[in-house]
Formats: C-alpha cells, sequence, structure tokens
C-alpha cells in the first residue's frame, strides 16, 4: 500500500502537475483529464475533498465500493484507505487538497475535525440540488483564483475563509439531504431494531459481547458515522444510544421477572463486567438495577 506524505508526490504518481502550495491543491478538470488505471489502495495525509460523477471505472474506500448512482461530493480525512481504478468521469470535477500542517495554528484545524462526513464512505457522498452545486463552485472557483494569485500575507487566510464556509455549507446540504431521504430512509430505525432483536435472538451476544455501532453498520450497508447521524436526524438519538436504550429495556423485562440474578442479566446481555451494567442501568433509568428489581417484585 501506498502512503504520500505530500501532496506533490501524490500529484506525481497520478499524473497530476506539481502543487502551487506545498500544503495545499487546487484543480479543476473534464472528463478526459480524470483518467487512471492504477487501483493500488494508498493513504495520504491530507484531506480529501472530490467532486465527481462517475461514468466508469471504481472508486474503493475500504472495503466499500462507490455506488455511481449516489452523491457527487465527497470528504476524506488523513489516513484513510482508498484505490481507483480506470476512472472517467461525466462532467467537469474538481479536486481540493489539503495537508493537516496547513491548518496547523488556525481554528479550521480543530473546527474540521467536527465534520462527521469526512468519516463517511465514499458510497455516502453528498447529492448535490443545482443551486446547491452553483453554491459549492463559486466557493471552488475564488479558492482557485486566490490558489494561482501571486502569494502574499492574505493568501492563506482568504483560501481558509472560502473552505470554512464550503464546510459550512456541506454540513447543511448533509442536513437537507437526510431530511429529503427520509421516505427512503424512514425504515432505518425499524431496521436498526430489527437487527438488535435478530443479535439477541440468535444470542450473538453469548460469542460476540455486546451490539457495537460498527456491526450495525455494517450489517446495514453503511458506515457508523452515516448511520449515527441518519438516525439522530430521524429519531434525536444517536445509534449507540439506540443501543443502550435497548439494552435496558431487555435488562427491565428480566428483572421484573425475577428469574436471573442480576450478574445473571448482565452476563445474558453480553456486558463484561457487572460494574459497567449497573453504571449504565443506573444512568438511563435513575437508580441501580438492584433497586429498580425490589421495587417490580414488590
Amino acid at each position: 500500500m501506498n502512503h504520500f506524505s505530500k501532496i506533490s508526490s501524490y500529484n506525481e504518481a497520478i499524473g497530476l502537475k506539481a502543487p502551487e502550495h506545498p500544503l495545499f491543491y487546487i484543480a479543476k478538470g473534464d472528463p478526459e483529464s480524470c483518467s487512471t488505471g492504477d487501483d493500488t489502495p494508498f493513504t495520504a495525509d491530507f484531506y480529501v475533498i472530490v467532486f465527481k460523477k462517475i461514468e466508469s471505472g471504481s472508486i474503493q474506500y475500504g472495503k466499500t465500493n462507490y455506488d455511481h448512482n449516489n452523491g457527487n461530493l465527497s470528504f476524506v480525512k488523513p489516513r484513510q484507505i482508498l484505490a481507483c481504478k480506470d476512472v472517467r468521469l461525466k462532467e467537469e470535477s474538481f479536486l481540493i487538497l489539503i495537508h493537516e500542517d496547513f491548518l496547523s495554528g488556525t481554528v479550521l484545524h480543530k473546527e474540521i475535525k467536527k465534520y462527521a462526513y469526512f468519516e463517511y464512505d465514499v458510497n455516502e457522498a453528498l447529492h448535490l440540488s443545482p443551486n446547491e452545486k452553483e453554491t459549492i463552485w463559486n466557493l471552488v472557483n475564488a479558492m482557485e483564483k486566490e490558489y494561482h494569485n501571486n502569494v502574499d500575507d492574505y493568501s492563506k487566510t482568504i483560501i481558509l475563509s472560502h473552505l470554512d464556509t464550503m464546510l459550512k455549507y456541506s454540513q447543511r446540504f448533509y442536513k437537507r439531504q437526510f431530511i429529503d431521504r427520509l421516505d427512503l430512509t424512514g425504515a432505518v430505525f425499524t431496521r436498526f431494531n430489527d437487527l438488535l432483536s435478530h443479535y439477541f435472538e440468535n444470542k450473538k451476544n453469548t460469542d460476540l459481547g455486546l451490539p457495537t455501532v460498527s456491526y450495525m453498520a455494517e450489517k446495514l450497508n453503511v458506515s457508523p458515522r452515516y448511520l449515527t447521524d441518519l438516525l439522530k436526524q430521524e429519531t434525536g438519538k444517536t445509534a449507540l444510544e439506540l443501543i443502550h436504550l435497548y439494552l435496558i429495556s431487555e435488562a427491565k423485562n428480566l428483572l421484573k421477572e425475577g428469574k436471573l440474578n442480576i450478574t445473571e442479566i448482565s452476563v445474558s446481555l453480553g456486558f463484561d463486567n457487572l460494574t459497567y451494567f449497573s453504571r449504565l442501568f443506573k444512568k438511563e433509568v435513575g437508580i441501580s438495577p438492584h433497586l429498580f428489581k425490589e421495587q417490580n417484585l414488590n
């Protein structure tokens, strides 16, 4: 696997022009200039923002293949595994590469880590409406113009300002995408709950322990962060919160039955230790499992 610590090394490897700034690169291209035959996986020390609509070829993010019919604006954080093969595009694209060091000492150094969409798989890219596309492209054009200007004391600040605005708009557009897709994804919570039920009915907790967000996301064919954001939009709660609520509901039922002691209930649900179970139960219910059992059996 290749690893690129420098933008210049990456550009050279895939046949792009050398960056005008060692820590920042932006370029627009037409379909004829966006093809590669190399499918070697790689990682890099920079953020990638790319707008593309694929005509043919494949992009792989970890073990996930990019869906050609999905959104066309993707965000990749540093050190994520990517691979491209024979990619050809249908329309004009842009590529932005931001080295981590370019953000050092700036507000964006921390702010960019708050945008969950950098954790999404490439097949969970952002669908842009015509108006949204125009907004993004205006910012790209402004950044590109500044990128090619003579460097002065204001260059980096202006580029970062446009970049910050783009990230904020992207956050807004993703929120809109979740809302627009509720008709399609409104059943996600039901599928999520069904999967949890299936997990315990088939006693997977005996072998695997407590269900994790990663496990649930893999079974639902989305990334953990995308699943969490989707459920948050749909239910107001994160994937982990919903797992906890399910566990507590099961625990309450077992405590009311009175057939098992608290330790046995903890083990049957997949908890590694009683302390963690008791702490989580008290946090969610407000009283200890021992007191809950007493109150419901008396």
